[in-house]
């Protein structure tokens, strides 16, 4: 329903995450019965889990262990890893310098340019331990780099940005990445987002998408939103272009998985947004808080570097655990950011979902109380009286 703003614009209600509460069925399924198998470019995995293509979140050890657990790790292509033959060096500067000295160290860390040949080592690294070899880059860095991916032999490919559209305006003299013939040309599965609306998912998938990143801006590392103002809330986002992601079924008979990136914490997140749609999700924060994450207890955004508007900071998350208790359990945290399987798991049985499928269709209620409850939670929390 469109609301008058005022007398010069109507606007649109929108929801997030935090806003919406799941509703039990009229039945239950014992977790164990569940299936949270999902497929992107032909490769099936047990958990529809992604680690985001952040410095601080995945290199290649992390890309092959979360391989090795079920899910998928993507290695950011114009990062740390690229650029550097050692990067341990640089991970260690990055942890060590201050609030006012970060983005500046940030900007000439990521002035050495990236390598063809590291790419193609951290593609060869990753596989030769039986990882999936996930990778991501800017549309500037697929135009540049799409070749040598593809002929390292890399499984997937995610172009990123803050936001990807296929109608692109450029200066003059410089010609925009075509994002479906880079598709068609590109012997892998192509990736691409960020996106929020129905209309630019529909073009997006007809480019021959294989698969589409939904969320502008929510993510505890990016700050796009405050220094851009561009964004919708995840809920709404992610059910938006879960009907463009249905209706190009409809019409062309090609399924093409959704996932959620950025503002996901806890499990119940996550559940969240595969009941308002999504196949999958992308997380950053959560997994940098594992013992094996590159950050050294740090997370931080991919725009920071930028010389000409930084977005994104470096938050410090510590470490929780190792990445199979974040992402398989046992947990030894009650608040969420353990177990994610489980949780997922034990909602879906819950709700009477045995798939994911059907965790698409079950009924979902705006519930804007749960934002106070939470507050009223986090603030118990940090005054150490508990639950």
């Amino acid at each position: 329903m469109d609301i008058q703003l005022g007398r010069g614009k109507t606007v649109r209600r929108a929801y997030g995450i935090d806003e919406i509460a799941l509703v039990p069925g009229d039945r239950t399924v014992d977790p164990a019965v569940t299936d949270t198998r999902w497929t992107i470019g032909g490769i099936e995995r047990e958990i529809p889990i992604l680690a985001s293509a952040m410095d601080g979140v995945v290199d290649v050890k992390m890309a092959v262990r979360l391989s090795q657990l079920g899910a998928i790790g993507v290695i950011n292509l114009e990062g740390i890893q690229t650029r550097y033959e050692d990067p341990e060096p640089i991970l260690d500067r990055i942890a060590s310098v201050g609030p006012t000295e970060f983005v500046p160290l940030m900007q000439e860390l990521y002035a050495v340019p990236v390598q063809e040949s590291l790419i193609r080592k951290r593609i060869a690294e990753v596989k030769s331990q039986g990882g999936i070899a996930a990778v991501s880059a800017t549309p500037a860095g697929a135009a540049k780099f799409g070749p040598v991916v593809a002929e390292a032999g890399a499984d997937l490919f995610f172009i990123q940005a803050t936001v990807v559209s296929t109608d692109h305006v450029a200066p003059e003299g410089v010609e925009p990445l075509d994002l479906a013939a880079f598709c068609q040309s590109m012997p892998i599965p192509v990736i691409l987002g960020n996106c929020v609306t129905y209309d630019v998912t529909l073009k997006l998938l007809k480019a021959g998408a294989a698969g589409i990143l939904v969320g502008i801006g929510p993510g505890a590392a990016c700050t796009s939103r405050g220094v851009l103002g561009v964004g919708i809330p995840q809920a709404t986002a992610v059910s938006d272009c879960a009907a463009a992601r249905d209706d190009y079924e409809r019409e062309t008979g090609r399924y093409v998985p959704i996932i959620a990136d950025g503002g996901l914490i806890t499990g119940g997140d996550i559940c969240k947004c595969i009941a308002c749609g999504a196949d999958a999700v992308m997380i950053g924060s959560p997994f940098a808080r594992a013992a094996e994450a590159p950050g050294r207890g740090f997370h931080w955004g991919m725009a920071t570097p930028s010389p000409v508007l930084p977005r994104g900071t470096r938050i410090k998350v510590g470490t929780t655990g190792t990445l199979e208790q974040i992402l398989r359990g046992p947990a030894q945290l009650d608040d969420g950011t353990h177990n994610f399987l489980g949780a997922l798991k034990t909602s879906m049985g819950t709700l009477g979902a045995q798939t994911l499928k059907e965790m698409q269709q079950v009924s979902v209620v705006i519930a804007p109380s749960l934002l106070t409850e939470g507050k009223v939670y986090q603030k118990a929390q940090q005054l150490g009286m508990g639950k």
